[in-house]
C-alpha cells in the first residue's frame, strides 16, 4: 500500500490547493491519521496558507513546525551554495519524523515563486523520489487551448518518467468550463492508459479574492463586518471620484468600492445599495488615506449592521497606491472560507472518479470511524441519489449559508420557504450565490388552495373550517410539511428559529407515525473519537412507558442501519441484567422484553449500565456471555432526563460531535434543528434527511 502521495504542477498557479484539498478530503475520510507535509513553503515571515487551510479543517494534531521543511528563501540559498544533498536529506529527515506519525502522508510541492519553472520542476521531482512518493501531476490549464492543454500533458508525463518518477494521476485544472467536455475527449489515449487523467474546469468564485484576502495583503483595519461578509468575492474595483448620483450609475455586481474615508456621501450611497432592490450589492468599501468617516457618518453605519452587513475597511495609503495593491491581490483557499471550500471540493468531486483513484492509491479502510470520515460519509450518500429538501425558514441567514453550501456540492436540491422578494434582498445583501434554488411564498403559492383542501379533509374531524384550513397552510412549516406528505419533496428541515413543537406538531396531524409505531422519537448520532454512537431518545419524550420505550428502541436500530452503524442496542439503565429491581429498572426490563418479541432478529440487552455496555472489561465481569455488552452502538435512555443530560455530557466531556436529533417515527422525514445550530449543523441534518427520503423510496 502507498503511503504517501506527492502533488506536483509543473508551471505557476495551477491550483494546488484545490487539488490538495480534494485528496485530502478523499484520504482523510478513508484513513485515519492523514498528515500533510510540504518541503518548502513560501516564506518564513508569515504562516503557510495552504499548511493553515488543511491542519485547521482536518484537524490534523500535528505541530505547525512539523508540516514544512524550509522556507524558500533558505532553500534556494543552499542550492546556490550547492549543498543540494544535505537540503534533500533534511527534506527527508522531516518528512519521516512526520510519516511515523501518521498512516498517509499528502505531499504538496513548491509554488514556482521567484526561480526557474525547469529548476522546481526538477526539485520536485528530485524530492518526491527521494521521499518515496508517488506522483500526481498538475497541469495548468487556464488560457490555454485544447491541443496546448494536450502538448503540457504529454510534456508532464514523460518529463516525470524520464525522471524516473512513478505517476499516479494527471489532472489538469482550471481549464475554460467551455472546453472541458472536448479536453476530456481528445486526452483519452494519452499515456496509453497507464495514468488516469482528470479534467477540472475553472470556477469563477475560486478565481476572485475576498474582502477579506484584500484586508489581510493590505493590512487593513476592519471597521464593520463579520467574518462570513468578509469571505464575500469582489468582482472588480471601482475607485469612487465622482460625485455620487454619476457614481452610483457604475456600481456594479460585487465590486469594491474604494474611496477616501472622508467621502461621507459615497459611503452612505454605497451602503445603501445593500438595501435597494434596484442597485446591484457591493461587496464591500475599502476607505483610503487613514481617513475615517465622520461621528455622525459612523452612527450611520452602525445602524446599518443588521440590514446591510457589507464589509468596510480602512487603509492608510492613498487611493490610487490602494487601487493598485489591492488590484494585485491574489485569491486564496482559507479556513474560515465555507463558500470556497465547498466551491473547491464540488468541483474535484464531480470530475475525479474518486473511486478509480482510490483504488490506484490502494487505500485501505481503516476500522476508526472518525467524525470527519462519517460526516463525508453522510454527503457521498446523500449525493448518490440525490433528493428533494425544503428549508421553511429560507429568510435565516444560516439557512441561505447552509443551502449554498449544499448547492455547491451538489448534495440535495432545496426548495425555501418565505417571502420571495425578502429572501432575494438577503441572498444578495449576503453575497451569496444560490443560482438554481427554488422559492415559494406559501401565501401566494398556487399549491396553496390544494395543500388547503388536502388538510380540510385530513382535519374537519377536529371541527376545523376550509378558512382556517387556508390560513393554516400559509404558515411555512405546515405548507413544508404538506410538500413532504404529497412527494414534492422528499423531507423537510427546521428548527433555526422555530420551536420543536413548531416542526414537530404539523408532523404529526399530517405526515403521521408509521404503521405499528406509537411515537416519534429521536436519536442523535454521537460521532466519538473512533467510532459513531446512536443515543436515543434524547429530545422529544419525556417519560415513554415500556411500550414507547420498545418502539423507540426498534425505531433507533433501523435509523443505526440507514447510516451503516451495525445496531447493537443496550437498553440503559442504573442496574445490568438480574441484579436490580425497581419501578425503572422494571420498566426498561419489560421494554427489552417487548422490542425483543417484536424483532427477534435485532441484538438487544436490558437493562444494562452504561459502562457494562460500553466496555469490554466490565462487560466480561458483569454479563459475559452478551452479544451486546461491552460493543453496543444504539444506547436507549429510559427517560429524557437521562437523554438528554448524558448526550450533552458525552458532547462536551469528550469533544464529540452530535449531529440530531434525528426525528424518527414518522412515515416520512421530517428534522428539527437546534435554534443555536450552527451552518455546519443544517448542512448535515440536510444530508441525514436526504438519506432518511431515499431509505422512504
Amino acid at each position: 500500500m502507498a503511503r504517501s502521495l506527492y502533488i506536483a504542477a509543473i508551471e505557476p498557479r495551477s491550483g494546488k490547493s484545490v487539488v490538495a484539498l480534494g485528496m485530502m478530503e478523499l484520504l482523510s475520510r478513508r484513513i485515519s491519521k492523514v498528515g500533510y507535509f510540504r518541503p518548502v513553503i513560501p516564506s518564513s515571515a508569515a504562516p503557510d496558507n495552504n499548511i493553515q487551510l488543511i491542519r485547521k479543517r482536518y484537524n490534523l494534531d500535528l505541530p505547525y513546525e512539523d508540516m514544512y521543511a524550509y522556507s524558500h528563501e533558505k532553500a534556494q540559498a543552499m542550492a546556490a551554495d550547492g549543498r543540494n544533498d544535505a537540503l534533500f536529506k533534511d527534506i527527508l529527515n522531516k518528512y519521516k519524523a512526520l510519516e511515523s506519525k501518521c498512516n498517509f502522508v499528502l505531499c504538496e510541492g513548491t509554488d514556482f515563486t521567484g526561480v526557474s519553472s525547469a529548476f522546481e520542476f526538477d526539485f520536485n521531482a528530485d524530492v518526491a523520489n527521494n521521499l518515496g512518493c508517488p506522483i500526481l501531476a498538475l497541469v495548468n490549464g487556464r488560457g490555454k487551448s485544447t491541443e496546448d492543454i494536450l502538448d503540457a500533458v504529454q510534456v508532464a508525463q514523460e518529463s516525470f518518467e524520464d525522471k524516473g518518477c512513478t505517476i499516479l494521476a494527471t489532472m489538469i485544472n482550471r481549464v475554460d468550463p467551455d472546453k472541458v467536455d472536448a479536453v476530456a475527449s481528445r486526452l483519452k489515449d494519452v499515456g496509453s492508459g497507464k495514468y488516469p487523467i482528470y479534467v477540472l474546469p475553472q470556477e469563477a468564485t475560486l478565481g476572485k479574492p475576498t474582502v477579506g484576502d484584500i484586508a489581510n495583503a493590505l493590512k487593513a483595519q476592519i471597521l464593520q463586518g463579520e467574518p462570513d461578509g468578509l469571505n464575500r468575492e469582489v468582482h472588480d474595483f471601482k475607485v469612487a471620484a465622482m460625485n455620487l448620483p454619476h457614481f452610483l450609475d457604475y456600481v456594479a455586481e460585487g465590486d469594491l468600492i474604494i474611496t477616501p474615508g472622508d467621502r461621507s456621501d459615497v459611503i452612505l450611497g454605497s451602503l445603501a445599495t445593500a438595501l435597494s432592490e434596484a442597485y446591484p450589492h457591493i461587496a464591500g468599501m475599502l476607505l483610503t488615506g487613514g481617513l475615517r468617516p465622520e461621528h455622525q457618518v459612523q452612527r450611520l453605519i452602525e445602524g446599518f449592521k443588521k440590514q446591510s452587513p457589507v464589509p468596510v475597511i480602512g487603509v492608510e495609503t492613498d487611493t490610487y497606491t490602494t487601487a493598485m495593491n489591492a488590484s494585485s491581490v491574489r485569491p486564496s483557499l482559507t479556513p474560515e472560507n465555507d463558500r470556497k471550500i465547498a466551491a473547491a471540493l464540488g468541483i474535484f468531486e464531480s470530475h475525479v472518479d474518486l473511486k478509480k483513484l482510490e483504488d490506484r492509491i490502494d487505500v485501505v479502510r481503516s476500522k476508526r470511524v472518525t467524525p470527519i470520515m462519517f460526516e463525508y460519509e453522510l454527503i457521498e450518500r446523500a449525493k448518490a441519489d440525490r433528493q428533494h429538501i425544503v428549508l421553511p425558514e429560507g429568510e435565516e441567514e444560516r439557512i441561505l449559508r447552509a443551502s449554498e453550501i449544499l448547492l455547491r456540492r451538489g448534495v440535495v436540491d432545496i426548495t425555501l420557504l418565505g417571502k420571495v422578494s425578502e429572501i432575494r434582498q438577503k441572498i444578495g445583501a449576503l453575497g451569496l450565490n444560490l443560482e438554481g434554488i427554488n422559492i415559494i411564498d406559501p401565501a401566494t403559492s398556487e399549491l396553496l388552495a390544494s395543500y388547503a383542501h388536502m388538510f380540510y379533509e385530513m382535519r374537519k374531524h377536529k371541527g376545523i373550517s376550509e378558512e382556517i384550513a387556508k390560513d393554516t397552510m400559509t404558515d411555512v412549516s405546515y405548507f413544508g410539511t404538506m410538500m413532504v406528505h404529497n412527494g414534492d419533496v422528499g423531507g423537510m428541515v427546521s428548527g433555526a428559529i422555530h420551536t420543536t413543537g413548531d416542526t414537530i406538531r404539523p408532523a404529526l396531524q399530517i405526515i403521521r407515525t408509521q404503521p405499528g409505531f406509537s411515537v416519534v422519537s429521536s436519536v442523535f448520532l454521537m460521532c466519538l473519537a473512533d467510532r459513531v454512537l446512536v443515543y436515543g431518545d434524547c429530545a422529544v419524550n419525556p417519560e415513554p412507558n415500556a411500550g414507547q420505550l420498545a418502539d423507540i428502541a426498534i425505531s433507533s436500530a433501523d435509523t443505526a442501519g440507514i447510516y451503516g452503524i451495525e445496531p447493537r442496542i443496550a437498553m440503559c439503565s442504573y442496574s445490568t441484567g438480574e441484579s436490580g429491581s425497581g419501578k425503572d429498572v422494571d420498566k426498561v426490563r419489560e421494554a427489552t422484553r417487548i422490542a425483543k418479541e417484536r424483532r427477534p432478529d435485532l441484538k438487544i440487552e436490558g437493562p444494562i449500565q452504561y459502562d457494562a455496555a460500553v466496555d469490554a472489561g466490565v462487560a466480561r465481569t458483569k454479563l459475559p456471555e452478551s452479544e451486546v455488552a461491552g460493543k453496543a452502538t444504539v444506547f436507549i435512555f429510559p427517560d429524557l432526563n437521562t437523554g438528554n443530560n448524558l448526550y450533552k455530557a458525552v458532547q462536551r466531556s469528550a469533544n464529540a460531535v452530535a449531529i440530531g436529533p434525528v426525528l424518527q417515527g414518522l412515515k416520512k422525514p421530517v428534522n428539527d434543528l437546534s435554534r443555536g445550530c450552527t451552518i455546519a449543523d443544517i448542512v448535515n441534518t440536510v444530508a441525514i434527511t436526504a438519506i432518511q427520503a431515499q431509505a422512504v423510496k
